[in-house]
């Protein structure tokens, strides 16, 4: 009896010491820190360079009024490879391409050659460097036939792409008539991967037009650097004498690729012509650089 009574008066002394210092023995989970999510910052999209209406209004007020004071018509068609920016004026206006269309028989003989699976011969060549760096007419004249005349072209820019350009009647390579717009597309065909024309063709073209002798190396080389180009100019007798003086071509202005194509008639004077589009390309150009920078 005695030990049945010490049993239980240890068991309550101990179940009354637990229960003392029960604090001490309690399991508590370690507090985690309260972790608030920062949501990312959003990323801004990238900018697309913009020329607005109001910069292609003033732009073009700028244009109108160095034309008012000259006898000349004249259109313009720019596009800046780098930005995709555009800027046209006087789309309506189609004159004669006089030599710039010298480009054009370039790269209709080598799609000829390209459709035959074939490198330019060594006589092809030699007409085509003459055209192109010298702007000899005999060479033209010999690529007009090789390429098959005027039907010959129209094939070749069916390909190309171009919509406003008829060649000229005849032999009359010169007479072909074109726009601002399809000289662009032309300029386009030999800058794009989607080319009917080869990169070799194209870079072939290029090197010609890069290489122009110096004393024709005028017009869209006034807008920037590096300039590949073509010139064409022409009395014409319709126009009472009249100078026709075109420029097409790409040059670079600081980062950006511009591709340029000028076409004026009823000049006065040739050096009137000269000035008059290379004041129209350097103006354009320079505009469409400064919208992309300030974008």
């Amino acid at each position: 009896m005695r030990r049945a009574v010490l049993l239980v008066g240890a068991t309550l002394a101990a179940a009354a010491i637990l229960m003392a210092g029960s604090t001490a023995y309690v399991y508590e989970p370690p507090t985690v820190p309260t972790v608030t999510a920062t949501p990312p910052t959003p990323r801004r999209p990238p900018t697309t360079p913009a020329f607005t209406r109001s910069e292609r209004e003033e732009l073009t007020r700028a244009l109108r009024r160095r034309l008012d004071d000259r006898a000349d018509d004249l259109a313009i068609s720019v596009r800046d490879l780098s930005t995709g920016l555009a800027y046209s004026y006087g789309g309506s206006l189609r004159t004669a391409t006089a030599s710039i269309v010298k480009v054009d028989l370039v790269m209709a003989l080598l799609l000829q050659a390209q459709r035959e699976e074939r490198s330019l011969t060594s006589a092809e060549k030699a007409l085509a460097e003459r055209a192109i760096t010298v702007s000899d007419n005999d060479a033209a004249s010999a690529l007009w036939r090789a390429i098959g005349g005027a039907h010959g072209l129209a094939s070749a820019n069916r390909k190309l792409g171009l919509r406003d350009t008829e060649p000229g009647a005849g032999g009359s390579w010169g007479s072909t008539t074109t726009s601002a717009a399809d000289q662009i597309r032309l300029l386009s065909a030999l800058t794009s991967a989607d080319s009917p024309l080869g990169s070799a063709g194209r870079r072939y073209v290029r090197r010609l037009m890069g290489d122009v002798t110096p004393e024709q190396a005028w017009g869209v080389s006034a807008a920037g650097t590096g300039a590949e180009l073509k010139n064409g100019w022409l009395p014409r007798e319709k126009h009472g004498g009249a100078w026709t003086v075109n420029s097409i071509g790409i040059v670079e202005v600081g980062d950006h690729t511009f591709l340029l194509a000028a076409l004026s008639e009823r000049g006065a004077t040739l050096r009137g012509g000269i000035e008059d589009v290379e004041h129209a390309c350097k103006t354009v150009a320079t505009a469409l650089a400064r919208a992309s920078i300030e974008t």
